[in-house]
């Protein structure tokens, strides 16, 4: 697998990253959905640079100019319910791509810290020889991206796949890496240090869904 994580070099993204982390900001939703759409914008752009291109040429006002679009068909397909946000950033830049979302949640059957994942509602566009961008903002256990990469893949067999999260812990990383294939790229704004004991990422900023969106039941 072939692992990016943009917070290496120091730009606005970190700037980002950090209000999404300050409990100061984190009444405030709209400011939240916001920031987590502005890092998607931010990482579609550096994914972009992975994408294949084609030579056009565009007729001006004044005349003939060559230059390059994309060439791959994308699907943005997003985790529900805390994907949304960052959804929309990279649809903002791949205004042009088809879509799907999956839901998938932990399911606790014994009231404890052991959960399963849920997969269940889904809507999803055809990904046949299509580059799929797998959307989620927290990569924890990575046992729901693994779960949703499962379930896509019974429905075609695309060309090439990304996974774009926000935060990512090491423990989902390492799950990735043996579940999912090698030809797979990893887009991970920034790295945090470990999972807690209810498989929580430490330090990372809470439950994104819930921030984004209000409080679940």
């Amino acid at each position: 697998m072939q692992i990016h994580i943009l917070s290496e070099n120091n730009s606005v993204l970190n700037h980002f990253l950090g209000q999404i982390r300050n409990i100061n900001v984190h009444n405030d939703s709209m400011r939240f959905r916001r920031n987590i759409e502005r890092i998607g914008e931010i990482m579609a752009y550096e994914l972009s640079k992975e994408l294949h291109f084609k030579d056009i040429e565009i007729q001006t006002p004044l005349g003939i100019k060559k230059t390059t679009e994309i060439k791959d068909q994308l699907v943005l397909c997003s985790i529900l319910r805390a994907g949304l946000p960052l959804h929309i950033g990279f649809l903002n830049y791949f205004d042009s791509a088809e879509n799907g979302f999956i839901s998938a949640y932990r399911h606790h059957p014994n009231n404890d810290a052991n959960f399963e994942i849920k997969v269940e509602y889904q809507a999803v566009a055809n990904i046949n020889n299509k580059n799929v961008i797998l959307i989620d903002p927290m990569l924890a256990t990575g046992q729901s991206i693994v779960a949703v990469f499962n379930r896509l893949m019974e429905r075609g067999s695309p060309k090439e796949i990304h996974i774009a999260v926000v935060i990512a812990a090491p423990e989902g990383i390492a799950h990735l890496e043996k579940q999912l294939p090698e030809n797979c790229h990893l887009w991970i704004a920034t790295l945090d240090e470990k999972l807690d004991e209810k498989s929580y990422i430490v330090p990372g900023l809470g439950d994104a869904g819930d921030l984004a969106f209000g409080q679940k039941l």
